[in-house]
């Protein structure tokens, strides 16, 4: 389990600093294609929200978008209930 979790942290933080450097490229230059926002809640939801949710404050990308800065930390908070549960119930 921890593999995974470091496995999926590193691919919410490297699609996150991607689709900054996506986002930024300037006219004239080869465009980047950017991460698509399903993508970037998918992979959250399986249980990359925390990195992703602190990259995008590091690098302040998508701090505006609400989905983001409040669907992650309660993807984060629906991921600590499900812990919880099968921790105590089971």
């Amino acid at each position: 389990m921890i593999y995974y979790l470091l496995i999926i942290s590193l691919v919410a933080v490297i699609l996150t600093v991607y689709d900054k450097k996506a986002s930024k490229r300037k006219k004239g230059k080869k465009k980047r294609k950017r991460v698509s926002e399903k993508t970037l809640i998918t992979v959250a939801l399986l249980g990359g929200a925390l990195p992703e949710f602190v990259t995008m404050k590091l690098i302040h990308h998508k701090t505006r978008h609400r989905k983001f800065m409040w669907g992650l930390p309660g993807i984060m908070l629906l991921h600590t209930a499900i812990y919880l549960a099968f921790t105590y119930l089971f």
